[in-house]
């Protein structure tokens, strides 16, 4: 009944600017911990950035060129992408921590992915 969806991938030039975007919807009592992962064919899908309550998280390879954000009263969460190279090139996955309602305890969502292609 909880379902994530992943928007604003696409193909880009390297050093371009993308934003990714990350909704949260269906019977949700409770969003907790949110975060964008990628993956690219033939790799494990790694954690790129996670935001908590109080603090951001970011892997080294992305460090002052991604940004995690989430939307306040909503359910929404984004990744501001600049300087993108081509090794930032992955099908983007958003990941939440989601209780359904205040008598269930939460589980873990994952959204169907968006591709991100850097490229000349």
């Amino acid at each position: 009944q909880v379902q994530l969806m992943e928007s604003g991938g696409g193909l880009v030039q390297p050093g371009g600017s993308l934003r990714l975007s990350c909704t949260a919807s269906g019977t949700i009592w409770s969003v907790g911990v949110m975060a964008w992962y990628r993956q690219v064919p033939g790799k494990q899908r790694e954690l790129v950035a996670t935001i908590h309550l109080d603090h951001t998280e970011y892997a080294e390879s992305v460090k002052g060129r991604f940004t995690i954000s989430r939307a306040s009263g909503e359910n929404t969460m984004y990744l501001t992408m600049v300087g993108l190279k081509p090794e930032d090139t992955a099908v983007y996955y958003c990941n939440a921590q989601i209780w359904p309602s205040e008598w269930q305890s939460p589980g873990t969502y994952w959204g169907q992915g968006t591709q991100v292609t850097v490229s000349s």
